[in-house]
């Protein structure tokens, strides 16, 4: 078992080996989710040791990023450590997570710590209970030692908010980490975090992976299930895990997935099935290579190149590309999402605006949700719900030729960290805070599973990503994909920021 900054393990590998530690980057972080999970079950590292660890590389780190929020007093994270650590010598059964130090995104409730969602509004809230998804990641044996940040309300691919400020990029600390799981993703790229969750509705668990150089799993509706005020109308946001490999992504997607009564669209089974091994060839397969959506989805210059550089290893490996789209009307899907976000994000947030003193705290582009839903009828929601199935039945269509659509996972490389979110791209004026992330949103829209894995970097060494794009639940048709990729892609995975060195 070999570690990425070249550490040995003793040389045998049974329970109570030790790990050997040393050089500029402490070890115990570099150790990716997998191999620490083992590390801990083998008694060959102590929960303790690497809680400390991971608090002292947060405390050199964050600072220069802001992506941590929220974090928790040190004596108390050690003694829940060191807690986990007397569990595992009276042999108790342990979770798959075991003493594995989380943050979670600042949307997601977590029992005693501040949860703001980026507002003013929950500035000082503190849950008194988990969420379902969190509920899990505590059963499992995590440790929860703060929050990750995210855009107020999660709204816009930027996170900055009025609570915490500005999330800044792993790679160029100038640029926007992207979002809303910007602080996920700029964590897990500086090893704060061996993995971290995120939700996705118009890009969060791609954009802001992609421009950190991770992997971020946008999953099907009711693959992990959320307990909402609305559980018959769902939203399109769904949660996944985000990671540095793929293996694990798919360990933290075994522990959120999986039926709940609470949630009743969640899919049948549980998240057993993303655990081990899985095949990685992908000789044969068919991929549409979508591009910028024959120009409905105009991308900055160097954003095509690189990404049809990246998709060139895959066809080393024996895969089959060719451009090709789905048979429907984009701009059609695109009037459709901003009726559907309109609708469901700005039911969501009606209350804070009916009361006058909350209205003043929300963000332009809260406002411009809720007014855009509020002037919607009925007939408006169905006539766009209707154009969403049809879409899905086009991109059924496609599935049945090929095997992937993949795409960029976004149209523009890590933009300025003052912009609040691009105006245009190659000229072409973007009319919304969300126009510039329309390829992810007509992802979205297609209810398909998408993920996200590094591309490369441009001549500014600003970081890139490509999406995998599968059938409707077939998630681990993306995980296999994914590694196959991942194996030809060594190099682009293997840079780190500057930070870390």
């Amino acid at each position: 078992m070999g570690l990425a900054t070249g550490t040995a393990l003793a040389s045998a590998t049974g329970a109570g080996t030790r790990i050997a530690l040393g050089g500029a980057l402490n070890e115990i972080v570099s150790l990716d989710a997998t191999t620490l999970v083992a590390a801990i079950r083998d008694r060959r590292l102590s929960c303790a040791e690497i809680m400390a660890a991971y608090l002292d590389h947060i405390d050199r780190i964050n600072p220069h990023v802001n992506a941590i929020v929220a974090l928790q007093d040190r004596a108390n994270l050690l003694a829940q450590a060191h807690e986990r650590d007397v569990q595992l010598t009276r042999g108790e059964s342990i979770g798959v997570l075991h003493g594995v130090p989380l943050a979670i995104k600042d949307l997601q409730p977590v029992k005693g710590i501040r949860t703001t969602e980026g507002s003013p509004i929950f500035r000082d809230f503190v849950p008194a209970s988990d969420s379902l998804m969190v509920a899990r990641l505590r059963q499992a044996g995590a440790i929860f030692i703060g929050k990750t940040n995210t855009p107020e309300f999660g709204l816009g691919s930027h996170t900055y908010n009025p609570i915490y400020g500005p999330t800044r990029n792993a790679f160029e600390p100038s640029r926007s980490a992207g979002g809303s799981s910007g602080g996920a993703a700029v964590s897990l790229a500086l090893r704060m975090l061996a993995v971290a969750d995120g939700s996705d509705f118009g890009g969060s668990l791609r954009n802001p992976a992609g421009w950190n150089n991770v992997f971020g799993f946008r999953t099907s509706i009711g693959r992990v299930p959320a307990e909402t005020r609305d559980g018959w109308l769902p939203s399109m946001s769904v949660s996944g895990p985000m990671a540095r490999n793929v293996r694990d992504l798919a360990l933290l997607l075994s522990v959120q997935a999986g039926y709940d009564a609470r949630a009743p669209l969640s899919l049948d089974g549980d998240g057993s099935i993303f655990r081990g091994e899985f095949p990685s060839d992908c000789r044969g397969k068919r991929i549409a290579w979508g591009g910028d959506l024959g120009g409905h989805a105009p991308c900055e210059r160097g954003v095509l190149p690189l990404c049809e550089t990246a998709l060139a290893s895959l066809e080393s490996l024996g895969c089959h590309i060719e451009p090709a789209l789905p048979d429907y009307d984009l701009e059609a899907v695109w009037r459709a999402v901003v009726t559907l976000r309109a609708w469901q994000v700005g039911g969501e947030l009606l209350p804070h605006y009916r009361d006058p003193k909350r209205r003043a705290l929300l963000k332009p582009e809260a406002v411009y949700e809720i007014e855009t839903g509020l002037a919607l009828s009925a007939a408006d929601i169905t006539a766009a719900s209707v154009v969403r199935t049809e879409w899905y039945q086009a991109m059924r269509r496609l599935f049945e030729r090929y095997d992937y659509f993949v795409l960029p996972t976004a149209q523009v490389f890590p933009f300025a960290l003052e912009l609040h979110w691009p105006d245009r791209i190659g000229g072409r004026p973007m009319q919304t805070y969300h126009e510039w992330m329309k390829a992810q949103l007509l992802v979205t829209m297609s209810g398909c599973p998408s993920l996200a894995v590094p591309a490369g970097f441009s001549s500014e060494a600003l970081p890139m990503g490509i999406q995998f794009v599968a059938p409707n639940r077939c998630e681990l048709q993306c995980l296999q994909l994914a590694r196959a990729y991942e194996q030809a892609a060594a190099g682009t995975l293997a840079r780190l920021p500057a930070l870390l060195s």
